[in-house]
């Protein structure tokens, strides 16, 4: 059977096209071996292969390699060769795949979800003689078909009427056969999009008729034409959806907490409501001191293992002991009615029934072949994480360094681990089977219903996960990953997780990330990436360090005292600059009424006015872990963040990896040592500063996105949103839209510095738009923090005369929230707080009540609850019908 490849691609001066498969003549699947193709002199690059009879179906790629080395690949999908009957040339005619303009539109969230087919077509059967066509067109929906219409009798003769229905067998991808009998060639046509019950034309594709003037080199050969992509008309989709926390999900059957099958609740009433997307904070385990400290969800002990709080313990059995069955029915009714999350009461009383059930249970689950499958194919984290779990409460402590002999992760020694600790390894096991089994199901239940899954991957992991003991080599263990000041905080924010070994990443292809990403990808369509600009440059921390002010961006281009000098005529003071600069005159605006004390205690004068701290002073970790162990009270509160402020007083601070080489700190105009220097100095100083943060590291950092990025955003079929708030260098909008990512947009939090409220009208297509975060308080909250401010906006957004509603009254929220809806974003996602704002009657009496987190408390506790169940939510169908006649008519 002989296999004629063909495909139009202009190559530059030393560069070919080459074709590799899973047969042996194409390479055999390793793309070393990858055969080239012969140019035919006018951009068609083609060749023949000779496959023995009954070759089963295939998949295969083209690339394109440089004289250099280089080497291009396609975007997407491997192409599919499908054999078959009575064929004995097959003519294929393929077209490189660039990433489609429409990108977002083959992810999981169009394929999988909102235009799912769950009924698809039988394969096609090719024969000789036969003209295949195959087309992308994810954009049709659930209840439409493609088919093709043009100038020939077979295709409707432009009657599409009388148009050929395409086979949906590999959505997105459509197909048609059509005998060559039937046809005249050449011929002119164009795809349509039809109503799938009653075939009523919806839509014509854009563009000019499509021409086929292939004519095939036998009648009996096989002709495919691939790699078409539909020219949709249609204006481009929008869509709504809720936000919410699984933990402060609220309903009948809860044990004090939200758990993965309120997210079918939560379904149910998007569905109820319009809605096509349910977005949730990360569901991780974050397990470490099995106190309410582990609360934090962007802290997760493993980036594979999901929250056991997060169990429907109801789905695991009824123990046969009836009075221990009845006390925990009791103890879920006690929890389940208190108004926020206990988060230790909760765990405990989960795991102790888990421990229980798993006695009663374990035995018969864990000898059934779906869950040896799931350990199978989670061998590689799942082992490694169970023992971490059982040596972290073994030890008493995550903190992988102080476990002796296992401090140090060795897999042959783990693996005897295991072994002589059989019974609780096997309780891990059982319970990640069963959290897994829980996600997928509501999962697959969303999709069915047509509503989409979007995830978070917050973009750090706990210094004591097990995540860093495995593998210590991919994380900086000695430094602190955090964000420069904001809104949020004018310290700046210190996470205290590890910054990424991204050079050791790539040795092995970004595996890690990939791994991370696919198992993401089992339970959600879409994924928000937490702080996309760490993926440019993160704002790494010292160790002795408390505040994020005296963070710097790794990677970065520091400055050498030279190009201070020569290129900005700042003359760098290393010892009055660099050093905390600390003098008498301001010591008064620090310590106030114990300045005196603050003097004795803490400081050394250096002569002339000026002090420098005591060496047991000198970091504010030092400083910390001092006051730590002192009276609480406000004298000492005063004493600590005084002493920790005067560290933060630098105007440079030295590079870590390259001595000699300086940044300017961060927001260094606000320090004493900025007021110290002359009118010039600061001219000179504040010319470098915003050359460093604003201009110096655009085309480093878009080098640094784009090497680590697209392959793990290639690596599955989610949909990527971004949040890419804060600090943002030019370079950031350019990567997201290359990499057609979804930016947030908040309204409040313009990415214009120069305007006070962001234009809902002109937000980008390719965005969310959110009324508020987890990380800020909602409409209501907001609305009250400042009076000048939302005096501002009640005028010149909400376009309404006279003096501001005190407090956000539900008319103001449905404005807020209607405005949002109206903009051009793909998805307007609002945290469900902000969507009961709307309503007088649902929403909770004190919207301070509602906060989330507050980002600038690093041991903040995560407790929020809804005060309603979603049972009741969902029998609010005065509530619901006006949230969906709404979301309908602003065309989401």
């Amino acid at each position: 059977m002989k296999l004629n490849f063909n495909i139009d691609y202009r190559t530059n001066w030393g560069e070919s096209v080459y074709i590799v498969a899973s047969i042996p003549q194409l390479g055999g699947g390793d793309e070393g071996s990858a055969v080239k193709m012969e140019l035919d002199g006018v951009g068609v690059w083609t060749l023949s292969v000779d496959v023995p009879e009954g070759t089963p179906a295939f998949d295969y790629r083209y690339l394109v390699r440089h004289d250099n080395g280089y080497v291009r690949h396609e975007w997407g999908c491997a192409h599919r060769f499908v054999p078959g009957y009575d064929v004995n040339t097959f003519e294929i005619y393929d077209r490189w795949q660039e990433q489609p303009y429409d990108k977002p539109y083959y992810s999981s969230v169009f394929v999988d979800c909102i235009n799912r087919r769950d009924h698809r077509d039988a394969p096609l059967s090719i024969h000789g003689g036969t003209l295949t066509i195959n087309v992308d067109a994810p954009m049709v929906g659930s209840d439409e078909v493609l088919a093709i219409c043009g100038d020939n009798m077979a295709l409707g003769e432009w009657d599409p009427s009388h148009a050929v229905v395409m086979n949906d067998c590999n959505f997105p991808q459509w197909s048609v056969n059509i005998d060559f009998r039937e046809l005249d060639l050449p011929f002119r046509y164009k795809f349509v999009i039809l109503k799938k019950d009653t075939l009523q034309l919806l839509s014509w594709e854009n563009g000019d008729n499509r021409l086929m003037n292939i004519i095939p080199e036998h009648k009996s050969s096989a002709l495919v034409i691939s790699g078409l992509r539909l020219n949709n008309s249609r204006p481009s989709w929008r869509g709504a959806g809720v936000a919410i926390p699984v933990f402060s999900v609220r309903s009948n059957d809860d044990f004090g907490v939200g758990d993965f099958y309120d997210l079918k609740l939560m379904v149910d009433w998007a569905v109820a409501t319009g809605q096509k997307f349910l977005q949730i904070l990360p569901i991780n385990d974050t397990t470490m001191t099995h106190t309410w400290t582990d609360s934090y969800p962007y802290k997760a002990n493993s980036t594979f293992a999901l929250h056991p709080m997060f169990l429907r313990l109801s789905e695991l059995g009824r123990l046969d002991d009836e009075g221990r069955q009845r006390y925990f029915d009791d103890l879920a009714k006690e929890l389940n009615a208190l108004p926020a999350v206990d988060y230790e009461r909760v765990n405990n009383a989960k795991n102790e029934f888990t421990r229980e059930i798993f006695k009663q249970e374990g035995a018969k689950t864990l000898g059934t072949l779906e869950f040896k499958e799931f350990v199978n194919n989670n061998e590689s984290w799942l082992k490694p994480y169970a023992a971490f779990c059982l040596l972290r409460d073994k030890n008493g402590t995550a903190q992988f360094d102080r476990w002796g002999e296992y401090a140090v992760y060795d897999a042959d020694k783990i693996e005897r681990f295991v072994e002589d600790n059989r019974t609780d390894i096997d309780y891990v096991y059982y319970i990640q089977y069963h959290l897994d089994k829980q996600m997928r199901e509501v999962h697959r239940y969303a999709g069915e219903h047509g509503v989409a899954f979007k995830g978070d991957i917050p973009i750090g992991i706990s210094r004591d996960s097990a995540d860093a003991w495995i593998n210590p080599r991919l994380f900086n263990l000695d430094c602190q990953a955090g964000a420069p000041p904001d809104d949020f905080s004018v310290l700046g924010q210190n996470w205290g997780l590890p910054t990424y070994n991204w050079e050791e990443m790539s040795k092995d292809g970004f595996a890690w990330w990939k791994a991370r990403f696919r198992k993401m990808s089992e339970y959600f369509d879409a994924y928000r990436i937490d702080h996309v600009l760490g993926f440019f440059r993160i704002w790494q921390i010292p160790m002795d360090a408390v505040h994020g002010l005296l963070g710097i961006f790794n990677p970065a281009l520091p400055y050498t005292p030279d190009e201070l000098r020569n290129n900005y005529d700042f003359w760098l003071d290393i010892d009055l600059q660099t050093t905390p600069f600390i003098m008498d005159y301001f010591l008064y605006d620090f310590f106030g009424e114990f300045t005196d004390e603050a003097k004795r205690r803490f400081l050394i004068s250096v002569g002339y006015g000026r002090f420098k701290l005591r060496p047991e002073f000198d970091t504010q970790r030092k400083i910390v872990d001092y006051f730590a162990g002192e009276e609480k009270c406000d004298k000492n509160d005063r004493l600590c963040k005084a002493l920790m402020g005067l560290v933060d007083e630098v105007l440079f601070i030295e590079d870590p990896y390259e001595k000699g080489k300086y940044h300017p700190r961060i927001s260094a105009q606000f320090t004493y040592i900025y007021r110290s220097l002359t009118d010039y100095e600061r001219w000179c100083f504040n010319r470098l500063y915003n050359d460093f943060y604003y201009h110096r590291h655009n085309d480093f950092w878009y080098g640094k996105a784009m090497w680590k990025l697209p392959p793990l955003i290639d690596s599955t079929t989610m949909l990527t949103c971004a949040e890419d708030l804060g600090m943002i260098p030019d370079c950031v909008p350019a990567v997201m839209s290359e990499l057609q990512m979804l930016s947030l947009e908040i309204q409040r939090m313009p990415k214009d510095p120069a305007a006070e409220f962001g234009n809902t009208w002109t937000y980008p297509y390719l965005s969310v738009c959110t009324t508020s975060t987890h990380d800020m308080g909602g409409i209501r909250q907001w609305w009250e923090e400042n009076r000048d401010v939302t005096q501002h906006y009640y005028n010149n957004m909400l376009h309404e005369s006279g003096a501001a509603p005190r407090y956000a009254e539900p008319w103001v929220c449905d404005k807020i929230i209607t405005l949002n809806l109206q903009s051009p974003s793909m998805l307007a996602i609002f945290p469900l707080q902000d969507w009961l704002s709307i309503n007088g009657i649902l929403r909770r009496e004190n919207p301070h009540d509602e906060l989330i987190n507050i980002p600038a408390n690093p041991r903040h506790y995560w407790r929020y609850r809804m005060h309603l169940t979603v049972e009741e939510l969902l029998s609010a169908s005065e509530f619901n019908g006006y949230l969906r006649d709404k979301i309908r008519s602003t065309g989401r």
